[in-house]
């Protein structure tokens, strides 16, 4: 991989072109930070808020981001033709390895938003060596039964296409009050997203399969994420059960469960500082530890930003920590690490 691909590309895939924006260049040997939006939006839509802030750009400048559209979703994509079969879901998952090998990424960090969350779980569990971990937000693990199949027709023959989507995206409240953030929303999926594109994505993701995906020991051959994992989700969202029975199904031992207080169906804008710092633990505790500026220390002595990987074994001292970008260590777990957020298995509510 070149220094820096820093910029837009278009890469060709077994499924069509996708539509791919590159941040920063490669850092050694660490994973590169891949984003997949929800339905309705695109990179910028989903994640602009949260990559900007100022916390998360001290981690992110660590590291090379990927962030991906679905095809056909980012801003002034040209509208498909009559007739074009949009990628199915399993597909969107298959086209991301044609990417990963694009740029000679050796393995990633996914982050998710709802549809998109639900690509890179289906990715990882085909490819689970090309991901080294997963955040996971409004993550819905369930197929569509014929009620919500029906339910959702329904809507769409009384609600416009962006309403709809709304109601996927906003908590019921945030909806009744009609807050700036979904009027802001409702104009720019309306006009940013082109209509035609959407209602494929749309209308491809609510006819998507179980993940089927079980906790080990529930079942015979139970398959299930492998990589460390993080649950996040919003009080009152609309994604609140989907992801409450996504965290069942996975091992509690690689997987925490994040519920943030105060901030609706998108805790990555409502809220990008609780979440930032959910994501430097999470990255401390897969062996990426961050020393950063924390903006709510006054005085002291704080170490300048740096970030590296740590290889040790279980017995390993923590304080003994030196630079390796060498092989992926993957026996390192959060239970190994001081800095981790807690005990893994414990459902964690943040009250912002």
């Amino acid at each position: 991989m070149p220094e820096c691909w820093d910029g837009e590309h278009d890469i060709e895939t077994p499924y069509g072109l996708l539509h791919v924006v590159i941040r920063g260049s490669p850092k050694g040997n660490r994973p590169a930070i891949l984003t997949y939006h929800d339905v309705g939006l695109n990179h910028k839509l989903c994640f602009n808020t949260f990559f900007n802030y100022e916390d998360m750009l001290e981690i992110t400048k660590h590291f090379v981001v990927c962030h991906v559209d679905a095809p056909g979703q980012q801003a002034g994509a040209s509208q498909f033709p009559q007739g074009y079969q949009y990628p199915s879901m399993d597909q969107l998952a298959a086209m991301l390895p044609s990417v990963v090998q694009h740029f000679g990424f050796k393995y990633v960090i996914g982050i998710g938003v709802g549809a998109g969350a639900y690509v890179l779980a289906k990715f990882a569990l085909i490819f689970p060596d090309l991901v080294e971990g997963l955040v996971l937000m409004n993550i819905d693990p369930n197929g569509k039964g014929w009620i919500d199949w029906a339910a959702t027709k329904l809507s769409g023959l009384t609600s416009s296409l962006p309403d709809t989507v709304l109601s996927h995206l906003f908590s019921q409240e945030e909806l009744v009050n009609n807050t700036e953030l979904v009027q802001s929303y409702r104009q720019q999926i309306s006009s940013v997203v082109n209509q035609y594109n959407l209602q494929l994505f749309w209308n491809m993701y609510n006819g998507r399969r179980d993940l089927d995906i079980n906790r080990p020991g529930t079942v015979p051959n139970a398959k299930t994420l492998r990589c460390p994992v993080m649950l996040v989700v919003g009080d009152n969202a609309p994604a609140e059960d989907g992801v409450v029975e996504c965290n069942s199904k996975l091992d509690p031992t690689n997987t925490t469960f994040l519920k943030m207080a105060d901030s609706g169906g998108l805790p990555q804008v409502t809220q990008p500082g609780k979440l930032t710092e959910a994501f430097k633990y999470f990255l401390q505790g897969m062996g990426y530890i961050a020393y950063l500026k924390d903006r709510r220390l006054s005085g002291g002595a704080v170490p300048s930003a740096s970030m590296t990987r740590l290889a040790r074994s279980r017995t390993a001292s923590l304080t003994s920590a030196s630079s390796v970008d060498g092989a992926r260590p993957r026996a390192c777990t959060h239970s190994e690490s001081s800095e981790a957020m807690g005990q893994i298995n414990h459902t964690m509510e943040v009250s912002c």
